[in-house]
């Protein structure tokens, strides 16, 4: 095996901002040659992702957390494309900081003035949107929020296409209107016709993809909440809130909280999970659901759940 040729700090500092990702020009700026390169790649101390896009990390990429996958994906075809490339679709969503999208996502960028879909190794080309507008994310253009959305929706699922939704406005990446003008841009692309009622779902004031996924299963159940983000005053005495609320007859609230390892995954975010659930059992209200991953992946369960909930807590109008 030949020895493994020490990497200039210059282009790791470059990897570092590109989800350890690098093109063959940037290593070549760096000072690492064409043939230091290919054994680098021979001695699996990188490897190639594509032609001229190498991978510092030796680590395997599924292995990476969620959202390193997810913005690796953008800078795969940010940089099989080269300086002029555009991130689209769900890879400018991904650096956009927009959660809820898969777990998997496909490398898509555009370059202006592109006319032909092409791919390689996975990663796509797309036609250029006319009147599409982009903004900087660092030393990179892509797609605007707003079209990035409209590019986004009719390639995802349900859940995903609300979840990103419910994100970008929860974070001010758009407003309302905004994504009412999303909406107009994605017409009349493939895929778009399911997706129209989806639209109207978005709620920005839901704080993490699981929180619309527990919305999205009481909707289709017939129990849609009454309220997000409900106002409580804890047994503290500091004011707190609830994820989703219906309200009871005798005005408690039956609380439905969302707990997922993505979006709840370090120790002191577990802790602040766990104190602010015991702290909302009070008399305002009367039932305390806590709902995961797993649950919103059984169609109906969260619905039935929160049903229960209500009925046993009193509540006669429509359950």
């Amino acid at each position: 095996m030949p020895p493994r040729s020490p990497v200039p700090e210059a282009l790791r500092a470059v990897a570092a901002q590109q989800e350890s990702l690098v093109c063959t020009r940037q290593c070549v700026e760096a000072g690492v040659g064409r043939n230091v390169l290919t054994r680098l790649v021979r001695s699996g101390s990188w490897s190639r992702i594509t032609a001229g896009v190498y991978d510092l990390d030796a680590a395997p990429w599924q292995a990476r957390p969620p959202d390193s996958r997810r913005r690796r994906a953008a800078w795969a075809a940010l940089l099989a494309f080269g300086p002029e490339a555009i991130a689209v679709g769900p890879c400018a969503l991904a650096l956009l900081g927009v959660a809820g999208l898969p777990a998997r996502v496909v490398p898509q960028a555009t370059l202006p003035g592109a006319r032909s879909l092409e791919s390689r190794d996975g990663i796509r080309l797309r036609m250029f949107d006319d009147g599409m507008t982009v903004v900087r994310v660092g030393d990179r253009y892509v797609a605007a929020p707003e079209w990035a959305l409209a590019q986004a929706v009719p390639e995802l699922d349900r859940p995903w296409a609300v979840a990103v939704m419910d994100s970008a406005l929860h974070l001010g990446l758009v407003t309302p209107e905004g994504l009412d003008r999303a909406h107009d841009h994605a017409r009349g692309r493939r895929g778009v016709a399911r997706t129209h009622s989806w639209w109207e779902l978005a709620d920005g004031r839901s704080e993490s993809p699981l929180e619309t996924w527990v919305r999205l299963d009481c909707v289709d159940g017939g129990v849609p909440p009454d309220t997000l983000q409900v106002p409580l005053v804890g047994s503290s005495g500091r004011e707190r809130r609830g994820d989703l609320g219906w309200l009871v007859d005798d005005g408690r609230w039956v609380v439905a909280e969302a707990d997922g390892a993505e979006f709840h995954d370090t120790p002191s975010a577990a802790f602040a999970d766990r104190e602010r659930h015991n702290d909302l059992v009070t008399g305002d209200v009367a039932a305390m659901l806590r709902f995961t991953s797993a649950d919103t992946r059984v169609p109906g369960r969260v619905a039935t759940t929160v049903r229960r909930a209500l009925l046993a807590s009193g509540r006669r109008r429509a359950a």
